[in-house]
């Protein structure tokens, strides 16, 4: 076990830091500043296999696929996150977009780290989901060797998903069960081998653009305004007007007439202020536009 950690790049010294107990408070926080800055171009280097991604995530939900992200300790606490997410920002079902994480909901919180050594779970986990054909799974693993994360995979091949592999290390083993492998080489953490670091940022960016460009794919933003956000509390119903607002330049007291007559249903209220229609007709262009906004204007 231990030769196979020297092998890993996340596992490695990192020279710049073999004193850094000894540094002063500022020194250490610019250490970890600086280091922090390398990860942007490390995911830019892989900006080609996320677009493949990206792609095969967009006809997946097309079809009425799921999305799903699955891991162990933080790669599996991130995967949830970002999925958690999807929903009140973009407005899509609690189905579309699925974390799994190894040792299930309460290890979201408390580490239950022997669960990631079990492939037999990583299967279970994805079959009680009922998986097809359909779906998208990404396994992450910044080792790139989590058997959890590789049963889930090899189980999501045989079923004929489509199976994207992130991770932080060259020639992962579970790029090998992988359709498209995504790999930004962070290099060595300030605390060796602790890749909530900079493996741990460069797996959050990944994720943030996998889910988000796959949601603007498929029409849940126009401009750059996530009008597909659902006002479920005080801040998002504020939050839905404004992007009502930006879009049509409407009055506050336009938009919400507008927002009450469409449902609060911020797509439908725009459709409706800038072609000045009904809440049927608005309806209709959307439908017809696969949920666009721009198309449905012309």
């Amino acid at each position: 076990m231990i030769n196979e950690l020297d092998n890993l790049i996340t596992e490695s010294i990192n020279n710049r830091t073999n004193n850094i107990d000894e540094k002063s408070l500022s020194e250490v926080l610019k250490i970890i500043n600086e280091e922090d800055k390398k990860v942007a171009y490390a995911v830019e280097k892989e900006l080609p296999n996320i677009e493949k991604a990206v792609e095969k995530i967009i006809e997946s939900f097309k079809k009425g696929g799921r999305l799903f992200y699955i891991g162990a300790g933080t790669s599996g606490r991130l995967g949830t996150l970002d999925a958690a997410e999807c929903p009140p920002t973009f407005g899509t079902p609690y189905e579309q977009v699925v974390g799994i994480i190894a040792g299930g909901r309460d290890a979201l919180i408390c580490a239950i780290e022997g669960a990631e050594d079990s492939m037999e779970l990583g299967e279970k986990d994805l079959s009680e989901r009922e998986l097809t054909s359909d779906d998208v799974v990404v396994g992450i693993a910044a080792s790139g060797r989590t058997p959890y994360v590789i049963g889930a995979l090899k189980y999501a091949k045989k079923v004929g998903a489509i199976t994207v592999s992130l991770s932080c290390n060259e020639k992962p083993l579970i790029g090998e069960y992988a359709d498209i492998s995504i790999t930004p080489i962070v290099g060595p953490e300030i605390i060796t081998g602790s890749t909530r670091m900079k493996a741990g940022t460069a797996q959050k960016m990944v994720l943030n653009m996998l889910s988000t460009a796959s949601m603007i794919g498929i029409g849940k933003v126009y401009g750059n305004l996530m009008v597909d956000v659902q006002p479920t509390n005080e801040k998002l119903i504020q939050r839905a007007k404004r992007m009502v607002m930006l879009a049509t330049g409407a009055d506050k007291e336009k938009v919400e007439k507008t927002l009450e007559l469409s449902g609060f249903n911020p797509k439908i209220a725009i459709v409706m202020l800038k072609k000045n229609c009904t809440y049927e007709e608005a309806t209709k262009r959307l439908k017809d536009g696969d949920g666009f906004i721009h198309r449905a204007l012309k």
